[in-house]
């Protein structure tokens, strides 16, 4: 296809750490690679705005950054005021005039930067990653509020999404639960992709270890991982979490009740070379998040060749075929949990057939798929509107 210039708005990208925002990095500099001329808007990570900065993670790309400011309920992130977010977004439009414009999602700067294409006739494209609960620990939501919180940002989101032309998200499931709560009907199902071969390769170490990845906050039900490990034989296995967030003081102060502190490694935020390390060294992968709309840190350790254990919730059943590569578990079932882990670490042969299945399986993720199918939605939208006809 012919070049375009393509602008991607999203309210998380490196240097924050999670699945969005890796997704946005990766689409970003996947696009650049394939000729585009790729443009990013994002809250800055400090309190300053910026034009036009070259990304260091991915070449070619371009990164606007929208002033943001500290939110005071949590150390690590950072908020976008509408008042200042709106003009900068509409006028980073007007300046860039993109071929097409894709929303990562319907807060801040992805609604101004969905609005700004709506207003301007820009083809729009917007992908969801949102689910409540993953907001709900930032927000402080009490529990007796969440339901009530839920259908208002499901109606929220509707409202922004509906300015675009294509609505797509990460697995089946995903696009199921936007016609379920958000009346989103005919969103595609585009899976974030991977590239596998960056995480093949390495043996396991000789301790066999448990590796968890991803933000420490409720949704992740990282607490349950860490009572399942301590039913475990005290010997001969080791539990690595690594990410950090809300609930890493309470949940290292749990590891220490039960007992099992010096069997279990904490490791923060870590670079992308040590991240790659922890999947190539350890024996099984555990999910037990319940909140997930693809979850990009189990492709990336099946690309490892690693077996999962994982919650059967949400879209995790689509990356999980029990006895093939791993194994599900009902969400809040410690004991089920732990016999699985338990049973994987107690069998190597099993761990290196599941290993190869979770290889086998990943390759119908592979990056180049996802970019193929997002430059085919580009051109899709943007044809609909040269002929004027309805896109949203």
């Amino acid at each position: 296809m012919r070049p375009l210039r393509i602008l991607i708005g999203a309210d998380t990208f490196p240097p924050d750490v999670n699945g969005a925002a890796r997704f946005a990095e990766r689409l970003a500099g996947g696009l650049a690679g394939r000729g585009h001329d790729v443009h990013v808007v994002a809250p800055s990570p400090d309190a300053t705005a910026h034009r036009a900065v070259p990304h260091p993670g991915a070449d070619g790309v371009r990164v606007h950054r929208v002033r943001s400011h500290r939110y005071p309920l949590h150390d690590s992130f950072r908020v976008c005021f509408p008042w200042q977010a709106s003009p900068a977004t509409a006028a980073l439009v007007e300046d860039l005039q993109p071929d097409v414009v894709h929303v990562q999602a319907h807060f801040v700067v992805g609604r101004g930067t969905a609005v700004a294409a709506s207003r301007a006739g820009v083809p729009l494209v917007a992908t969801n990653h949102f689910m409540p609960e993953n907001l709900f620990g930032h927000a402080k939501v009490p529990h007796v509020l969440q339901q009530a919180a839920a259908r208002w940002a499901w109606r929220d989101l509707a409202r922004v999404y509906g300015l675009a032309g294509v609505v797509t998200a990460p697995t089946e499931r995903a696009a199921g639960l936007l016609a379920d709560a958000a009346g989103i009907d005919g969103a595609l199902p585009i899976s974030c992709g991977i590239d596998s071969a960056r995480y093949a390769g390495g043996a396991e170490s000789p301790e066999p270890t448990v590796l968890f990845v991803g933000r420490l906050d409720e949704e992740k039900r990282v607490d349950e991982l860490l009572r399942a490990f301590a039913a475990l034989p005290a010997a001969g296995a080791r539990l690595e979490i690594v990410g950090d967030g809300s609930r890493r003081e309470a949940w290292t102060a749990l590891a220490a009740r039960l007992g099992i502190a010096d069997r279990v490694t904490f490791h923060g935020f870590v670079d992308e070379e040590t991240l790659v390390a922890a999947y190539r060294r350890c024996a099984v992968f555990a999910m037990p998040g319940i909140a997930e709309l693809q979850s990009l840190v189990t492709l990336e350790a099946m690309s490892a060749g690693k077996p999962v254990v994982a919650a059967d919730a949400m879209a995790l059943p689509h990356l999980v075929r029990p006895g093939r590569n791993g194994w599900l578990y009902t969400p809040g079932d410690v004991d089920g949990l732990s016999a699985a882990l338990g049973a994987l670490l107690a069998d190597p042969a099993t761990r290196a057939r599941m290993g190869a299945a979770s290889r086998e399986i990943v390759a119908g993720h592979a990056l180049d798929a996802t970019l193929d199918r997002f430059e085919d939605v580009y051109t899709e939208v943007a044809g609909r509107v040269a002929t004027g006809l309805r896109v949203a």
